[in-house]
């Protein structure tokens, strides 16, 4: 596979909106009043930063 065709791959891009699915709620779930919202908001969004990461480095790849 060339170097184009990786980057040009649909799942790269899959995983990069599965990241936004799960890290968005994890912002907005700072502004929400509930017991350890703060927790729950950053465990989101460190998820979503990871999974976002894994697909921007599959597509330098």
């Amino acid at each position: 596979m060339s170097s184009t065709e990786n980057a040009n791959a649909e799942s790269h891009y899959l995983t990069i909106v599965l990241a936004l699915v799960i890290g968005i709620p994890g912002v907005y779930l700072r502004f929400v009043d509930f017991h350890n919202n703060v927790i729950v908001a950053n465990i989101l969004l460190v998820i979503g930063v990871v999974i976002a990461l894994k697909g921007v480095f599959g597509i330098l790849k």
